[in-house]
């Protein structure tokens, strides 16, 4: 019966072992997030342009709600793909590290929410009546452009100096 009880007290020290620092440098962590934030922003400023440009050319309530569908759906799936890779960044080993990573994943968890109830308001939109379906898309986007800036994170008022200092240093953030 010894053996199980040894591997139990290797597996704990294993785990206690794993959760002490070892997170990355301050540089690292700022570096990783933007590489996963940049692309993400210019993947929805493209997909912003590109739906401007459709609606512009778009004559019925059919072709508009197919190409919101697809912008809003398009902005969503980036947002998961950031958030996915700033998860992926780990926690930074600083002073408050695990806070910064939960608010930078809680941020891009809204934003992401946030453009998925916009793609399935839309997509719920009926297109017989113009008038009602554009004032269904007004609403949607509203409501949009409300929880994004309630999702903003302000990296001004990051907590850590260190994280501050590195997010303004570091290539990928300039």
């Amino acid at each position: 019966m010894r053996t199980p009880r040894r591997i139990f007290t290797f597996l704990l020290l294993g785990l206690v072992l794993s959760s002490c620092g070892g997170g990355p440098t301050a540089r690292t962590w700022a570096g990783t997030v933007c590489q996963a934030l940049g692309p993400w922003r210019n993947t929805i400023s493209s997909l912003t342009e590109r739906a401007q440009q459709q609606m512009a050319a778009a004559t019925t309530p059919a072709q508009a709600k197919e190409n919101l569908v697809h912008l809003l759906g398009g902005a969503e799936q980036a947002s998961e793909t950031a958030r996915a890779r700033v998860e992926a960044a780990g926690i930074p080993d600083v002073d408050g590290g695990d806070a910064v990573a939960r608010e930078f994943l809680g941020s891009l968890t809204a934003v992401r929410n946030a453009y998925g109830k916009a793609r399935a308001s839309v997509e719920g939109l009926a297109t017989g009546d113009a008038t009602v379906f554009y004032d269904g898309v007004e609403v949607a986007m509203t409501t949009l452009n409300q929880e994004y800036a309630r999702s903003a994170l302000d990296t001004t008022k990051i907590s850590s100096s260190e994280l501050q200092r590195a997010f303004d240093e570091v290539p990928e953030c300039q």
